[in-house]
């Protein structure tokens, strides 16, 4: 073969020679799937310290059969209905170069410490440290505003009776009435320089910073800012 007909070869075999890699260049690059769970588990964990307690979180796999493209910008979320504790769903958003997004399957375990009744407590009990019994357990299957420090409890009233063992919760508490129905009252008007002084009888219940009422002896009802001692105090 002469050595024009080898040049001419060369010309033909040079862009088979180049055109694997500037095909591999082109090709757009796909997304890591463990990189996408581990931003979910990421912002799981961030979410899960408004919780007291130690949060144990887990991320299902992202399907196999996923072909995403790489995003440069991961955005974690809770989709609507979706919680951050217990078994949820967390979504993971890409919004450039391509739009796509990804939904997950997570468990986020949280275990923390919680009061219950440390024996029966009867209606309108004020609650002692005594009154408590400290657990420490998975919370987040627990109801809403689980007690989860003493101070939460002690001094104030329990408006049920329940037994030894139940879960106790604010919604369950109250503080308690230092003004009863039908209690002598001293009821303290108090304006720009002058205090006025009033006996009375309560004809309502209130705790402290409550409105009480109140009805003097020549039958007048007056109302104020229930205050401890029986006292009601009318600000003017």
């Amino acid at each position: 073969m002469n050595r024009l007909a080898k040049f001419i070869m060369a010309l033909i075999g040079l862009p088979l020679s180049i055109s694997h890699p500037m095909a591999a260049e082109m090709t757009e690059s796909r997304q890591d799937h463990e990189r996408i769970r581990q931003i979910a588990s990421e912002y799981l964990l961030q979410l899960s310290t408004a919780q007291p307690g130690v949060a144990d979180i887990s991320v299902g796999p992202v399907d196999s059969r996923l072909n995403l493209s790489e995003c440069q910008a991961l955005v974690p979320f809770l989709p609507t209905g979706s919680k951050a504790w217990g078994k949820t769903t967390v979504g993971v958003r890409c919004t450039a170069p391509s739009a796509w997004t990804i939904y997950l399957r997570a468990n986020v375990q949280i275990t923390a410490e919680y009061y219950v009744a440390a024996h029966s407590l009867t209606k309108g009990q004020v609650l002692a440290i005594d009154d408590l019994s400290k657990i420490k357990g998975e919370i987040s299957n627990l109801p809403v505003g689980f007690i989860n420090n003493p101070d939460q409890a002690i001094g104030r009233a329990i408006q049920i009776s329940v037994s030894s063992g139940t879960l106790l919760r604010l919604d369950s508490l109250k503080n308690p009435a230092v003004i009863q129905q039908g209690q002598s009252v001293r009821v303290i008007s108090r304006g720009n320089g002058f205090e006025v002084t009033t006996d009375a009888q309560a004809i309502t219940n209130a705790s402290e910073g409550q409105i009480a009422k109140a009805k003097t002896a020549n039958g007048v009802t007056l109302s104020g800012v229930a205050k401890a001692g029986g006292i009601i105090e009318i600000s003017n």
